[in-house]
């Protein structure tokens, strides 16, 4: 994947967050706390191993090849979005990760 579409993405994902605490705003008052984002990231990063369960056959769900697509790019999104909400770079935390993970192997 290219710079720009990666930034593409995160400029995506941000502003979809948005819509998201639009919607908190209506029914709840207030935007997700960054607790409340991180138990949802933790709840749909969850569903994606009951996803792979169901995709190796595993566990009994219809779709679920479809499923695991969806929640895997929502996993993706999440991680934006907290590390977003943290200060946190993610293309500079991507690119620290896997130049620290190459060096392991070299």
């Amino acid at each position: 994947m290219d710079q720009n579409n990666f930034d593409e993405i995160i400029k995506r994902s941000l502003a979809i967050r948005e819509e998201y605490h639009q919607l908190e705003k209506q029914h709840h008052g207030t935007e997700w706390s960054l607790e409340e984002d991180t138990l949802a990231y933790l709840t749909d990063a969850g569903l994606v191993g009951r996803d792979i369960m169901s995709h190796q056959k595993r566990w009994l769900k219809k779709d679920s090849e479809a499923e695991l697509q969806y929640k895997l790019g929502e996993n993706i999104w999440w991680l934006i979005v907290l590390a977003d909400r943290t200060g946190i770079d993610i293309k500079e935390a991507l690119e620290q990760f896997l130049t620290k993970t190459e060096n392991l192997f070299k």
